[in-house]
């Protein structure tokens, strides 16, 4: 008797398991206590730019430069929290990268906007959201009860936009930490068009409304790129005004 014929048949080769679908939502850096205030960010658009969150104690919920990318900014605002909770935009300056996601978010949330004063008509403008608040030099952030009192502060700093701002928060124990957005960065202020008139300004108001009122151990977290502080720059501010950039 013949051996039997063997099966020619391959066994069935089991399907292969697809790698994981990446997440396209970028990374929240985990919340930093900052006084009253819990501080997170991500970075988004094709400029890289910073997206801050601000959640206070009482509840209280502030988003700063929307510059793209909506669902990575509401994953952003619902990061440490059981419940969506917005209570103002704030726009640090009416460049496209840091406004992109505006509309979306607004729609989303129904917050209200705030902008430098100078700079809010051009936000309006162009994302047809309106500008709930005008900000000026020595404001205070319109914020709920509970929070008011520990409100971040308006640094207006012209020169990169006619209107933009930073803002100021912190506390005695957790320091002063500057949202700068592209006024100040690692290195120079932000850029002002080759025009010396506008870098003039821009350093002078840098000079005197925020290295002349805060200390080196200030934290400046910048639209792009890594934060840095007032004393690691403080000794270049010489420099920057003589290379004129």
């Amino acid at each position: 008797m013949s051996d039997p014929v063997p099966d020619l048949v391959p066994d069935p080769v089991p399907d292969p398991v697809p790698d994981p679908v990446p997440d396209l939502v970028p990374d929240v850096v985990p919340g930093e206590v900052l006084g009253p205030w819990t501080l997170r960010s991500t970075v988004v658009g094709p400029l890289a730019t910073n997206a801050y969150a601000l959640t206070h104690v009482a509840g209280a919920r502030v988003l700063v430069d929307p510059g793209d990318d909506a669902p990575a900014l509401l994953a952003l605002l619902d990061a440490g929290t059981a419940a969506r909770r917005l209570d103002l935009v704030v726009v640090t300056h009416r460049h496209p990268d840091h406004l992109g996601a505006l509309a979306e978010v607004v729609a989303a949330t129904g917050a209200p906007v705030a902008a430098g004063a100078d700079d809010a008509d051009a936000v309006a403008d162009v994302t047809g959201v309106a500008v709930a608040h005008r900000l000026g030099h020595g404001d205070r952030l319109p914020l709920p009860a509970g929070a008011a009192s520990d409100a971040p502060g308006v640094v207006a700093l012209r020169g990169h936009t006619p209107g933009s701002v930073a803002l100021v928060l912190g506390s005695p124990t957790a320091g002063v930490h500057l949202l700068t957005g592209d006024s100040l960065f690692p290195g120079g202020v932000g850029a002002t068009g080759g025009e010396p008139a506008r870098f003039a300004s821009l350093l002078a108001d840098v000079r005197t409304r925020l290295f002349d009122r805060f200390d080196d151990a200030t934290t400046v977290r910048p639209g792009h790129g890594a934060a840095t502080t007032l004393g690691v720059e403080r000794p270049s501010l010489d420099a920057w005004a003589a290379r004129g950039w």
